[in-house]
Protein backbone atom coordinates (compact mmCIF):
# COMPACT_ATOMS: atom_id res chain seq x y z
CA UNK A 1 0.00 0.00 0.00
CA UNK A 2 1.29 3.31 -0.87
CA UNK A 3 0.16 6.10 1.89
CA UNK A 4 0.23 10.02 1.90
CA UNK A 5 0.91 11.40 4.88
CA UNK A 6 -0.41 15.50 5.10
CA UNK A 7 0.67 18.27 7.99
CA UNK A 8 0.03 21.18 8.10
CA UNK A 9 2.15 24.44 8.76
CA UNK A 10 2.52 26.95 11.71
CA UNK A 11 -0.67 24.87 13.21
CA UNK A 12 0.33 26.46 16.50
CA UNK A 13 -1.42 29.33 14.86
CA UNK A 14 -4.60 28.14 16.56
CA UNK A 15 -4.21 29.46 20.19
CA UNK A 16 -6.40 27.11 23.04
CA UNK A 17 -6.08 28.59 26.72
CA UNK A 18 -3.26 27.36 28.71
CA UNK A 19 -3.98 23.77 29.89
CA UNK A 20 -6.26 23.05 27.20
CA UNK A 21 -6.39 19.30 25.66
CA UNK A 22 -6.60 20.69 22.64
CA UNK A 23 -3.33 21.71 22.17
CA UNK A 24 -0.31 22.39 19.23
CA UNK A 25 1.61 19.73 20.91
CA UNK A 26 -0.54 16.91 19.88
CA UNK A 27 0.89 17.45 16.08
CA UNK A 28 4.19 17.69 17.76
CA UNK A 29 4.16 14.28 19.61
CA UNK A 30 2.05 12.91 15.95
CA UNK A 31 4.91 14.36 13.81
CA UNK A 32 7.60 12.91 15.69
CA UNK A 33 6.18 9.43 16.01
CA UNK A 34 5.88 9.21 11.86
CA UNK A 35 9.92 10.46 12.21
CA UNK A 36 10.54 7.03 12.92
CA UNK A 37 12.54 5.09 10.11
CA UNK A 38 9.83 2.49 10.32
CA UNK A 39 7.55 5.73 8.20
CA UNK A 40 10.65 6.33 5.71
CA UNK A 41 8.21 5.25 2.86
CA UNK A 42 5.04 7.41 3.00
CA UNK A 43 4.98 10.08 0.94
CA UNK A 44 5.06 13.42 2.74
CA UNK A 45 2.86 16.73 1.74
CA UNK A 46 2.47 20.00 3.68
CA UNK A 47 -0.91 20.61 3.53
CA UNK A 48 -1.55 24.25 1.63
CA UNK A 49 -4.80 26.64 2.27
CA UNK A 50 -8.34 25.99 1.21
CA UNK A 51 -11.53 27.78 0.91
CA UNK A 52 -13.36 27.93 4.02
CA UNK A 53 -16.46 28.96 2.41
CA UNK A 54 -16.53 25.25 1.00
CA UNK A 55 -17.91 25.41 4.49
CA UNK A 56 -21.43 26.04 3.42
CA UNK A 57 -21.60 22.50 1.77
CA UNK A 58 -22.43 20.98 5.34
CA UNK A 59 -22.99 24.31 7.63
CA UNK A 60 -25.11 27.25 7.25
CA UNK A 61 -23.47 30.73 6.38
CA UNK A 62 -23.76 32.03 10.25
CA UNK A 63 -21.04 29.54 11.13
CA UNK A 64 -18.39 31.02 9.49
CA UNK A 65 -20.08 34.25 9.89
CA UNK A 66 -19.60 33.36 13.82
CA UNK A 67 -16.55 32.44 13.56
CA UNK A 68 -14.81 35.60 11.54
CA UNK A 69 -16.86 37.70 14.04
CA UNK A 70 -15.59 36.12 17.50
CA UNK A 71 -11.97 36.12 16.16
CA UNK A 72 -10.33 38.33 18.06
CA UNK A 73 -7.14 41.09 16.75
CA UNK A 74 -5.05 39.49 19.94
CA UNK A 75 -5.43 37.23 22.85
CA UNK A 76 -8.22 34.38 22.66
CA UNK A 77 -11.97 34.79 22.12
CA UNK A 78 -14.84 32.26 22.90
CA UNK A 79 -17.60 30.14 21.56
CA UNK A 80 -18.20 27.94 24.35
CA UNK A 81 -16.42 27.11 27.42
CA UNK A 82 -14.48 24.01 25.16
CA UNK A 83 -14.07 26.11 21.77
CA UNK A 84 -11.91 29.06 21.01
CA UNK A 85 -11.27 31.03 18.27
CA UNK A 86 -7.59 33.02 18.58
CA UNK A 87 -6.18 35.15 15.75
CA UNK A 88 -4.54 32.29 13.56
CA UNK A 89 -7.35 29.87 14.16
CA UNK A 90 -9.05 30.51 10.93
CA UNK A 91 -5.86 29.98 8.79
CA UNK A 92 -4.99 26.74 10.54
CA UNK A 93 -8.75 25.16 10.04
CA UNK A 94 -8.00 25.99 6.12
CA UNK A 95 -5.14 24.49 6.04
CA UNK A 96 -6.95 21.38 7.74
CA UNK A 97 -9.52 21.76 5.04
CA UNK A 98 -6.71 21.96 2.29
CA UNK A 99 -5.07 19.07 3.66
CA UNK A 100 -8.30 16.58 3.31
CA UNK A 101 -8.79 18.23 0.27
CA UNK A 102 -5.23 17.45 -1.07
CA UNK A 103 -5.82 13.78 0.67
CA UNK A 104 -8.87 12.85 -1.48
CA UNK A 105 -7.78 14.16 -4.55
CA UNK A 106 -4.52 11.78 -4.25
CA UNK A 107 -6.92 9.23 -3.31
CA UNK A 108 -9.46 9.41 -5.61
CA UNK A 109 -7.31 10.25 -8.94
CA UNK A 110 -4.78 6.59 -7.83
CA UNK A 111 -1.92 8.53 -6.91
CA UNK A 112 -1.42 6.80 -3.60
CA UNK A 113 -3.94 4.08 -2.04
CA UNK A 114 -4.86 6.17 0.89
CA UNK A 115 -4.18 8.95 3.06
CA UNK A 116 -3.84 10.06 6.52
CA UNK A 117 -4.26 13.87 7.84
CA UNK A 118 -2.34 15.10 10.86
CA UNK A 119 -4.57 17.77 11.25
CA UNK A 120 -6.03 20.45 14.03
CA UNK A 121 -8.62 21.44 15.44
CA UNK A 122 -10.49 18.46 15.09
CA UNK A 123 -14.52 18.63 13.58
CA UNK A 124 -16.74 15.90 13.85
CA UNK A 125 -19.01 17.91 16.96
CA UNK A 126 -19.13 21.17 14.17
CA UNK A 127 -23.06 20.91 13.68
CA UNK A 128 -24.91 22.41 10.74
CA UNK A 129 -25.55 25.52 12.96
CA UNK A 130 -22.75 25.84 15.44
CA UNK A 131 -19.13 25.00 16.18
CA UNK A 132 -18.79 23.40 19.43
CA UNK A 133 -16.02 20.41 21.59
CA UNK A 134 -13.21 21.82 20.46
CA UNK A 135 -14.16 22.00 16.71
CA UNK A 136 -14.49 24.93 14.34
CA UNK A 137 -15.52 23.05 11.13
CA UNK A 138 -16.30 19.80 10.51
CA UNK A 139 -13.93 19.02 8.03
CA UNK A 140 -14.92 15.22 7.75
CA UNK A 141 -18.44 16.19 6.48
CA UNK A 142 -16.90 18.66 3.98
CA UNK A 143 -14.91 16.07 2.58
CA UNK A 144 -17.69 13.79 2.28
CA UNK A 145 -19.85 16.11 0.16
CA UNK A 146 -16.42 16.53 -2.07
CA UNK A 147 -15.78 13.07 -2.50
CA UNK A 148 -19.43 13.20 -4.26
CA UNK A 149 -19.51 16.48 -5.75
CA UNK A 150 -15.18 16.45 -7.19
CA UNK A 151 -14.94 13.00 -7.80
CA UNK A 152 -18.54 11.03 -8.34
CA UNK A 153 -18.30 8.69 -5.06
CA UNK A 154 -22.11 8.29 -4.94
CA UNK A 155 -21.94 6.91 -1.37
CA UNK A 156 -19.50 7.95 1.26
CA UNK A 157 -19.04 6.03 4.57
CA UNK A 158 -17.61 7.75 7.82
CA UNK A 159 -16.12 5.43 10.21
CA UNK A 160 -15.58 7.69 13.47
CA UNK A 161 -14.17 5.68 16.56
CA UNK A 162 -13.32 8.83 18.64
CA UNK A 163 -14.32 8.10 21.95
CA UNK A 164 -16.51 10.50 21.86
CA UNK A 165 -19.61 10.53 19.61
CA UNK A 166 -19.33 13.19 16.67
CA UNK A 167 -22.89 14.83 16.88
CA UNK A 168 -22.08 17.00 14.27
CA UNK A 169 -21.74 14.86 11.76
CA UNK A 170 -24.25 13.03 12.42
CA UNK A 171 -26.33 16.21 12.74
CA UNK A 172 -25.13 17.13 9.41
CA UNK A 173 -26.02 13.72 7.26
CA UNK A 174 -28.95 12.14 9.41
CA UNK A 175 -31.15 12.59 6.54
CA UNK A 176 -28.94 12.20 3.33
CA UNK A 177 -29.27 8.14 2.11
CA UNK A 178 -25.88 8.54 0.59
CA UNK A 179 -23.60 9.22 3.25
CA UNK A 180 -23.24 6.30 6.03
CA UNK A 181 -21.93 7.65 9.24
CA UNK A 182 -20.59 4.86 12.25
CA UNK A 183 -19.51 5.61 15.05
CA UNK A 184 -17.80 3.76 18.70
CA UNK A 185 -18.29 5.97 21.41
CA UNK A 186 -18.13 5.95 25.30
CA UNK A 187 -21.25 6.42 27.01
CA UNK A 188 -22.62 8.37 29.05
CA UNK A 189 -20.12 11.03 27.78
CA UNK A 190 -20.11 14.42 26.15
CA UNK A 191 -21.90 15.44 23.65
CA UNK A 192 -24.88 13.23 24.90
CA UNK A 193 -25.88 11.78 21.30
CA UNK A 194 -25.01 8.49 19.93
CA UNK A 195 -27.50 6.30 21.12
CA UNK A 196 -28.42 2.96 19.76
CA UNK A 197 -32.02 4.67 18.17
CA UNK A 198 -30.35 7.26 16.60
CA UNK A 199 -30.94 5.48 13.11
CA UNK A 200 -31.44 8.66 11.08
CA UNK A 201 -33.06 7.73 7.63
CA UNK A 202 -31.34 4.02 8.29
CA UNK A 203 -27.60 5.45 7.45
CA UNK A 204 -26.43 5.82 10.79
CA UNK A 205 -24.84 3.65 13.26
CA UNK A 206 -24.01 4.15 16.57
CA UNK A 207 -22.49 1.70 18.97
CA UNK A 208 -22.21 2.97 21.94
CA UNK A 209 -19.72 1.26 24.31
CA UNK A 210 -19.73 1.24 28.57
CA UNK A 211 -16.71 3.13 30.43
CA UNK A 212 -14.27 0.49 31.48
CA UNK A 213 -14.10 -1.40 28.60
CA UNK A 214 -11.24 -2.49 26.99
CA UNK A 215 -10.69 -3.13 23.25
CA UNK A 216 -13.03 -6.77 23.45
CA UNK A 217 -16.21 -5.04 23.83
CA UNK A 218 -15.00 -2.80 21.08
CA UNK A 219 -14.07 -5.41 18.97
CA UNK A 220 -17.64 -7.40 19.29
CA UNK A 221 -19.69 -3.76 18.67
CA UNK A 222 -17.67 -3.85 14.99
CA UNK A 223 -18.36 -7.27 13.90
CA UNK A 224 -21.22 -7.45 15.27
CA UNK A 225 -23.32 -3.63 14.64
CA UNK A 226 -20.97 -1.56 12.28
CA UNK A 227 -19.18 -3.54 10.06
CA UNK A 228 -22.18 -5.96 8.89
CA UNK A 229 -23.73 -2.25 8.59
CA UNK A 230 -20.42 -0.87 6.33
CA UNK A 231 -20.60 -3.44 4.02
CA UNK A 232 -24.59 -3.38 3.46
CA UNK A 233 -23.94 0.10 2.27
CA UNK A 234 -21.33 -0.52 0.13
CA UNK A 235 -19.77 2.67 -0.19
CA UNK A 236 -17.73 4.17 -3.12
CA UNK A 237 -15.15 5.84 -0.77
CA UNK A 238 -14.50 5.39 3.25
CA UNK A 239 -13.29 8.46 5.58
CA UNK A 240 -12.29 7.80 8.85
CA UNK A 241 -12.59 10.13 11.37
CA UNK A 242 -9.65 9.11 13.61
CA UNK A 243 -9.72 9.97 17.90
CA UNK A 244 -7.32 8.25 19.79
CA UNK A 245 -8.95 8.92 22.53
CA UNK A 246 -10.45 6.38 23.54
CA UNK A 247 -6.74 5.10 24.23
CA UNK A 248 -6.35 3.82 28.45
CA UNK A 249 -4.14 6.55 28.58
CA UNK A 250 -6.43 9.55 27.91
CA UNK A 251 -7.23 12.03 30.14
CA UNK A 252 -11.10 12.95 29.05
CA UNK A 253 -12.55 9.41 28.58
CA UNK A 254 -12.60 6.10 30.46
CA UNK A 255 -12.37 3.37 27.58
CA UNK A 256 -9.17 1.45 27.63
CA UNK A 257 -7.97 0.08 24.25
CA UNK A 258 -4.50 -0.44 23.50
CA UNK A 259 -1.78 0.62 21.08
CA UNK A 260 -2.69 -2.54 18.81
CA UNK A 261 -6.35 -1.96 19.69
CA UNK A 262 -6.16 0.27 16.79
CA UNK A 263 -4.16 -1.56 14.75
CA UNK A 264 -7.08 -4.01 14.91
CA UNK A 265 -9.53 -1.59 13.91
CA UNK A 266 -7.50 -0.18 10.91
CA UNK A 267 -7.20 -3.69 9.58
CA UNK A 268 -10.97 -4.43 9.50
CA UNK A 269 -11.78 -1.31 7.74
CA UNK A 270 -8.98 -1.86 5.59
CA UNK A 271 -10.04 -5.08 4.41
CA UNK A 272 -13.52 -4.40 3.87
CA UNK A 273 -12.02 -0.91 1.63
CA UNK A 274 -10.35 -3.55 -0.26
CA UNK A 275 -13.62 -5.36 -0.95
CA UNK A 276 -15.96 -2.22 -1.52
CA UNK A 277 -14.07 0.81 -3.12
CA UNK A 278 -10.54 -0.39 -3.79
CA UNK A 279 -8.69 0.75 -0.88
CA UNK A 280 -9.80 4.07 -1.52
CA UNK A 281 -9.87 5.96 2.70
CA UNK A 282 -8.53 9.18 3.58
CA UNK A 283 -8.14 9.10 7.58
CA UNK A 284 -8.33 12.40 9.41
CA UNK A 285 -7.28 13.17 12.70
CA UNK A 286 -9.94 14.18 15.28
CA UNK A 287 -9.13 13.75 19.52
CA UNK A 288 -6.32 12.14 21.75
CA UNK A 289 -5.30 14.31 24.59
CA UNK A 290 -2.37 12.05 25.78
CA UNK A 291 0.13 12.74 24.10
CA UNK A 292 2.03 9.20 24.42
CA UNK A 293 -1.65 7.62 23.79
CA UNK A 294 -1.82 9.96 20.91
CA UNK A 295 1.31 8.79 19.18
CA UNK A 296 1.14 5.07 20.00
CA UNK A 297 -2.33 4.92 18.46
CA UNK A 298 -1.23 7.06 15.48
CA UNK A 299 1.84 4.96 14.69
CA UNK A 300 -0.34 1.85 14.93
CA UNK A 301 -3.08 3.18 12.91
CA UNK A 302 -0.69 4.39 10.16
CA UNK A 303 1.07 0.98 9.50
CA UNK A 304 -1.29 -0.83 9.09
CA UNK A 305 -2.84 1.73 6.52
CA UNK A 306 0.74 1.30 4.88
CA UNK A 307 0.76 -2.73 5.40
CA UNK A 308 -2.59 -3.25 3.85
CA UNK A 309 -4.89 -5.39 6.41
CA UNK A 310 -4.17 -7.84 9.15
Amino acid sequence: MSTLLLTQPKTSAHITPQGHAECPERLVAVEQALADTRFNNLKREVAQSADLALGELVHSPRVLKTLQSIRPAEGIGEIDGDTFVSPGSLDVAATALGASMRALEAVAMGEVDNAFCAIRPPGHHAEIDRSMGFCLLNTVAITARLAQQMYGAERVAIIDFDVHHGNGTQDIFKNDPNIFYASSHQMPLFPGTGKLDETGVGNICNAPLSADGDGEPMREAYLGRVFPALNNFSPDFILISAGFDAHRLDPLANLNWSDTDYAWLTGKIMDIADKQCANRIVSLLEGGYNLTGLAGGVTNHVTMLEKGSL
